[in-house]
């Protein structure tokens, strides 16, 4: 009889896939709607194999006086609504007020709660919150991957040189390979 090694619990982390970053938002990303299209799909792929999947919403400090965009209350810091759908009835929502999702959250705790050992990482925008989140020290404690093709930025140029920069310490891996 052979023994394969168990395979790590996974979560799809989905970070700031918001109003603001779409078009009619105060700060629309390039190709946001064919990222969401994406990560819809990785989203269903998640449910299907049974992996949680935790939504990270940032929302500006407002101590520190209105923000460009993702003010609480304002229609742009919502979490996009097939987003929100796709997650399920009960939807594993973490609030964040830096680009690092672990930084002053729940997201480690909720991680922990979940007996989760390795992240695929997504969402909004490459260089910042999906960069500084994967790169996290906490997140050191898990097996971390991007999925590049769930991510999008301001532009085309941007995105690319972002996951260039990060691919010597986190694996890219596009998200049919990683959620097979």
């Amino acid at each position: 009889m052979t023994h394969t090694a168990p395979q790590p619990r996974t979560a799809l982390l989905l970070i700031d896939v918001q109003m603001d970053y779409f078009p009619g938002g105060l700060f629309p990303l390039w190709q946001a709607e064919a990222t969401l299209s994406r990560s819809l799909a990785a989203m269903q792929r998640a449910r299907e194999l049974g992996l949680p999947i935790v939504l990270v919403q940032h929302v500006a400090d407002p101590a520190k006086g209105p923000a460009p965009f993702f003010n609480a209350g304002s229609t742009g810091v919502a979490l996009h609504p097939a987003v929100l759908a796709a997650a399920g009835p009960e939807p594993l929502i973490v609030s964040k007020r830096f680009a690092d999702s672990f930084e002053g959250t729940t997201l480690e705790a909720t991680l922990s709660g979940l007996g989760v050992e390795a992240l695929l990482v997504a969402g909004m925008m490459t260089q910042n919150c999906v960069v500084f989140t994967a790169l996290s020290k906490a997140a050191e404690k898990y097996r971390v991957q991007i999925l590049p093709d769930c991510c999008t930025t301001v532009s085309e140029m941007i995105h690319k040189i972002a996951l260039s920069g990060v691919s010597t310490r986190v694996q890219l891996t596009p998200s049919e390979e990683a959620l097979a």
